[in-house]
């Protein structure tokens, strides 16, 4: 199975180790002075705005995401968030499979935070 594919045919449920928060849940959680915050939507997405202090590690650059995201702390919680959901929980799905322990994600992604919380 290629990355490709491992990145975009993972499905997650929410478990110990997956949680999928509300905006209000989300904002609360990041709140906290150091978090790990990952957008995975394009840099163009990215620059079109985003959620403080997230960096940006593009799900669809297969290879550079999977090289990224394992620079950040297996274990310790990482929060992330995409456009709508979809490409959060397939990132999420690789995270596990890489290791990490405890992965957050935005209900609704990005658009759902602009609606109910902004920045």
């Amino acid at each position: 199975m290629t990355l490709f594919s491992t990145i975009f045919g993972s499905k997650v449920q929410n478990n110990d180790s997956f949680e999928i928060l509300s905006p209000s849940a989300f904002k609360e959680a990041i709140s906290k002075s150091k978090v790990q915050l990952v957008d995975v939507r394009t840099p163009q997405e990215y620059k079109g705005g985003s959620i403080k202090k997230a960096i940006n590690i593009d799900i669809f650059q297969s290879n550079s995401f999977q090289e990224k995201i394992q620079k950040l702390d297996k274990n310790q919680p990482v929060y992330i968030f995409c456009r709508s959901g979809s490409r959060s929980k397939r990132a999420a799905g690789l995270m596990l499979k890489l290791g990490f322990t405890k992965i957050f994600d935005l209900q609704g992604g990005y658009m759902a935070w602009q609606t109910t919380v902004g920045n």
